[in-house]
């Protein structure tokens, strides 16, 4: 399903609600600039995180293709190529696909992750890339991704256990970091009670890993819950 370019510049500027309150993935003065963000500081963070979901997902051979969830402007979406995953992206912000549309020439879809357009195992996997930690009803997302996705579900998520959480929300009192107003963050443990919840009666292996250490810790990426990042996936076995 390739949609065209035009799709996603159609609604108003004046967009900026979801689920009843404002979001930073609504507001043009910050999608416009997203690229960029990516593209300086956080450069190195987003190596290692492609790193660490790089590995979870090909060691399990049979994922060859994905549904990403909240795939922005594409940074992953764009990327799990280069490691024999075809990717779909699904986005709820116009603003954020106005752009992916010019950098990605997979298929796109503009909708809500609580309802996604997909029919059953539609996918071998969905991921959510940063992403879930802005979700109401996590319970309910992580059930449409484990109808769409046949194999499993992979997290790559901004960790709770970390001193940038205290640095972003010391920010955002004092109106300096509008990112994460609506954000929820977790802990690997944190997000595994939410599997559990959600998926309670199926049978499953979940897997994890953290990285987003200081540049000058002799480790990158090590198996304890602290870092500003963490992957984890949900492998089926029913």
């Amino acid at each position: 399903m390739q949609l065209e370019q035009k799709s996603f510049s159609v609604l108003s500027d004046q967009l900026t609600n979801w689920q009843g309150r404002k979001e930073w993935f609504f507001n043009r003065e910050h999608t416009d600039t997203y690229e960029q963000w990516y593209e300086g500081r956080y450069k190195r963070a987003e190596v290692w995180q492609k790193k660490v979901m790089g590995q979870l997902l090909t060691s399990h051979p049979g994922i060859k293709e994905l549904l990403e969830f909240g795939c922005g402007t594409t940074r992953f979406t764009r990327w799990w190529k280069e490691i024999g995953i075809e990717a779909t992206g699904g986005d709820l912000s116009p603003f954020m696909l106005g752009q992916a549309v010019h950098l990605f020439d997979g298929d796109l879809v503009n909708a809500d992750s609580h309802y996604m357009p997909f029919k059953d195992n539609s996918f071998d996997a969905v991921a959510f890339i940063t992403t879930f930690e802005y979700y109401r009803d996590p319970l309910q997302v992580i059930r449409e991704a484990a109808r769409v996705g046949r194999k499993g579900i992979a997290f790559g998520m901004m960790n709770r256990n970390s001193p940038k959480f205290f640095r972003r929300r010391i920010q955002q009192a004092f109106g300096k970091n509008p990112f994460y107003v609506t954000a929820t963050f977790y802990t690997p443990q944190m997000l595994i009670e939410k599997v559990h919840k959600a998926l309670k009666g199926r049978e499953y292996t979940i897997e994890w890993t953290c990285t987003g250490l200081p540049k000058w810790f002799p480790l990158q990426q090590w198996s304890l819950p602290y870092g500003d990042f963490f992957g984890l996936y949900v492998h089926f076995r029913d």
